[in-house]
């Protein structure tokens, strides 16, 4: 009986968890459709100007923010983030992994305005003076969200190699192969779904950021032409203007958040396939 009685609850739970997600994804749509068809999707996702005291909407640049950011992101976080694994999971001694595991840890529960503020006093000057610029630029964003998600990456990857069943890694010893080739040929392959969905995972995340990326972004509706030129993200372009906006201009941010929606689904789903592709 107690065993039915708990099926149940986490049968409800389940339930209203894909609810919610749901009812979510209909508000989005519901209210971000009209918005879309009234600018026309032409003019919202191509156009390059986005001013909404004359009621104009153009979202290509804050579109193209998102996408080098996320990009640069991937760069420097998820290399960093399986190799750091592979460490902590193979090559670590134990007193040291200790530590490793404490720091990580501590780096997933930072609040994102902390790594905001530590990029704008330390990464914004840092860039400033070696690349020059004003500092507040897409390299800076890109850096800063490499380093937000570092722990996602670390601990799911980390799971995922450590879940490897041992015969792999004896097998390869077996047949010849140094500790070294062991670890990054036999066990890294057979772990490669797991990090697949850490680095899912992270990515999600660094699409998803918003108050890191205003205050280190420069916020500048406008294309970018180089890594020291300042952006804006579709996130940061909601909340910077959802305080002020009414009518169409309201309607017009809540498209961008179907817009956000609709890429962070293709994302999932082009990792998706890769992973699938590699596993067969």
């Amino acid at each position: 009986m107690k065993e039915k009685i708990m099926q149940a609850v986490f049968a409800i739970i389940a339930c209203v968890s894909i609810l919610s997600v749901t009812l979510i994804c209909l508000f989005l749509f519901v209210n971000g459709i009209p918005a879309i068809g009234k600018i026309g999707p032409l003019a919202f996702l191509s156009g390059t100007a986005w001013k909404p005291d004359k009621n104009i909407f153009g979202l290509a640049p804050m579109i193209l923010g998102s996408l080098y950011v996320t990009a640069g992101a991937i760069l420097t976080g998820v290399p960093t983030g399986v190799l750091t694994a592979v460490f902590m999971a193979r090559f670590c001694p134990q007193k040291l992994h200790g530590v490793l595991q404490s720091a990580v840890s501590l780096m997933a529960g930072v609040p994102s305005v902390i790594y905001g503020f530590f990029g704008l006093m330390v990464m914004v000057p840092a860039i400033r003076f070696l690349v020059g610029g004003s500092g507040k630029s897409m390299l800076t964003a890109a850096i800063l969200l490499g380093m937000m998600i570092l722990p996602t990456i670390i601990n799911v990857s980390e799971t995922a190699i450590q879940a490897v069943p041992e015969s792999y890694y004896e097998g390869a010893l077996a047949l010849g192969a140094t500790h070294e080739r062991s670890v990054f040929f036999a066990v890294l392959p057979a772990a490669r779904s797991g990090i697949m969905a850490g680095v899912i995972l992270g990515v999600g995340r660094s699409i998803g950021e918003t108050m890191a990326v205003i205050m280190v972004a420069g916020n500048q509706a406008a294309i970018p032409d180089s890594l020291t030129h300042g952006l804006r993200t579709l996130t940061a372009n909601i909340v910077m203007d959802m305080g002020y906006a009414a009518d169409l201009h309201r309607e017009a941010l809540i498209a961008t958040g179907v817009v956000l929606f609709v890429f962070i689904l293709i994302i999932n789903v082009l990792f998706s396939l890769a992973k699938r592709g590699r596993t067969q």
